[in-house]
């Protein structure tokens, strides 16, 4: 019998409720308040948050304030990266940053989804009283390559991965994977050209 966690990173369906959950996505809201509240000054201080509660954090990484996460463990940065402010990682599935990545302000990496068809994103014979979640909901990892750049208010959905040296233009909203080497931008994003190495 496998657990809620277990569900959760195999991609399957788990539920968002189950105690283990609950209590990991409180540890990471004080977590984020927390380090939202201690002044950019205090970086050393800022770092030994970071290696807290992350998988795991690289050397010269930087994250700006008003930072948000659901669980931190699930992610894994490289070395040489900066995140921006106001970012927002949903780490429900693994969030995997590579070395050398540039996150501008307010990108969103959301690893979890829900069901598209109604019948199926709804909890069979759901009981507001039970505690359960109303929705159904699963998450896929998400990959960053080595030095990509992600710009501004960029959105990146569960699964994706994008490849190394990738450029995304500002605003978009990445559904599926991109490769390596190029620019891709727009809604949904899609390669414009490719980058000469």
């Amino acid at each position: 019998m496998m657990t809620e966690k277990e569900k959760c990173m195999a991609g399957m369906l788990y539920d968002c409720h189950s105690p283990e959950f609950i209590a990991a996505k409180a540890r990471a809201s004080e977590w984020c308040a927390r380090y939202n509240a201690t002044p950019y000054s205090r970086r050393s201080e800022r770092r030994k948050m970071l290696e807290e509660l992350f998988g795991a954090v690289g050397t010269n990484v930087s994250v700006g304030d008003h930072f948000t996460c659901d669980f931190g463990t699930n992610i894994y940065i490289g070395s040489n990266v900066s995140i921006n402010l106001n970012c927002t990682f949903i780490d429900c599935n693994r969030i995997t940053i590579g070395n050398d990545v540039l996150i501008a302000p307010c990108v969103h990496l959301t690893t979890a989804t829900h069901p598209v068809e109604l019948s199926e994103r709804l909890t069979p014979d759901w009981n507001p009283e039970s505690g359960a979640y109303r929705w159904r909901t699963y998450a896929k990892p998400i990959t960053i390559g080595n030095g990509c750049w992600i710009g501004a208010n960029v959105v990146v959905l569960s699964g994706v991965t994008i490849g190394d040296g990738t450029v995304i233009g500002a605003g978009s909203v990445v559904t599926k994977d991109i490769p390596s080497n190029v620019v891709a931008v727009g809604n949904p994003c899609r390669v414009i050209r490719e980058i000469n190495r």
